[in-house]
């Protein structure tokens, strides 16, 4: 999996025919000027399926370029060897990474060259974000501060926030903020997305629209469903039971449709078929076996890309539900947040 992430990735990026296509993607009013040459966060989800020869292959869910939980999840893998008293020599970071070294990775990837004093994690509505606890591991690894996007304020090209009193500079953003949530939530913001700020950038946001659900139909791949978009679709399979409808830009599984009748696919406006995919549904083999029977599992590989692309941790969701979020296995129990360890 984290070879065929790693292809995965390089298929997209080093493709300039698809960086042109893939323009398309990024709607103007989020388009931020001086982009990155390639994304720095890189999430690759694969579920386990079994072939026709019964072995297990993984296959891919989805791909994102935005960072995911990368200090919250060593902190859980550790504390799962520590409470059950699991062989120390375990592993759960990749590529010869130790704590020291991933922190050093990290730290790079995030606070850069700058002052930790004027770096900070850009969120919307912060506190009540189910990711709170990566926010505030994250400000006690790297010394930063998390930031409600509406509290940034803007001054000529230059960015700051204030803290008791002071006017604190902004000089790059570890951005967690969606932009789906900022539309959803009607955000009233001092700066625009396409200003020419002084500001770098951790993770460059026109790569979260590059690598996400929009790329899956341009892969070609053992591990990649067969995917298309909605809009390009001659004619809508008989079998559709066999399908899932995915909007493009959506966290959580929101708006996705499994085994979608004909009447969900007619409700998508004409002019938003674009924005929709419909893709090979997946069955997740229950590989897991718990107290309530088997259990599905998603594993989500997580690369840093600063020198080059660096698989360096897994997350590992597990579920009965039809999808693998917490929305969708609620009331269930040996679900959920996991760790991989090796």
């Amino acid at each position: 999996m984290s070879a065929d992430g790693k292809e995965l990735i390089h298929q997209l990026v080093d493709s300039p025919s698809y960086r042109a296509r893939s323009d398309e993607s990024i709607p103007a009013e989020f388009r931020v000027p001086n982009e990155a040459a390639h994304p720095m966060f890189i999430q690759v989800d694969f579920g386990l399926v079994r072939d026709t020869a019964g072995e297990l292959q993984p296959k891919l869910v989805e791909l994102q370029a935005f960072p995911s939980l990368y200090a919250y999840q060593p902190v859980l893998a550790r504390t799962f060897l520590d409470v059950y008293g699991l062989d120390q020599g375990l592993r759960y970071l990749l590529s010869g990474l130790d704590s020291a070294s991933y922190l050093a990775l990290l730290r790079r990837a995030i606070v850069g060259s700058q002052d930790p004093e004027n770096v900070i994690l850009m969120e919307i509505d912060p506190l009540h974000q189910k990711t709170l606890p990566d926010f505030l591991l994250t400000e006690k690894l790297l010394g930063i501060k998390t930031v409600d996007i509406r509290a940034i304020k803007k001054e000529g090209n230059r960015l700051y926030w204030e803290s008791e009193g002071r006017r604190m500079p902004i000089r790059r953003i570890y951005n967690r903020a969606i932009v789906n949530e900022l539309e959803r939530k009607g955000a009233k913001l001092a700066f625009d997305f396409r200003d020419d700020l002084e500001v770098e950038w951790a993770g460059h946001p026109n790569w979260y629209f590059r690598i996400s659900k929009y790329s899956i139909p341009y892969l070609k791949h053992a591990s990649v469903p067969r995917t298309w978009f909605l809009d390009q679709m001659e004619r809508v399979p008989e079998n559709l039971e066999a399908y899932a409808l995915k909007p493009l830009y959506s966290f959580a599984g929101l708006g996705v449709v499994i085994a979608p009748k004909k009447e969900d696919i007619a409700a998508v406006p004409v002019e938003r078929r674009s924005q929709y995919i419909l893709q090979e549904r997946l069955h997740f083999e229950p590989v897991i076996e718990t107290p309530f029977g088997g259990t599905k599992v998603e594993v989500r590989m997580m690369y840093i890309w600063v020198d080059e692309v660096t698989p360096v941790l897994t997350i590992l969701r597990m579920g009965r539900g039809l999808m693998m979020g917490v929305d969708h296995n609620r009331d269930m129990e040996w679900v959920g947040s996991s760790a991989g360890l090796f």
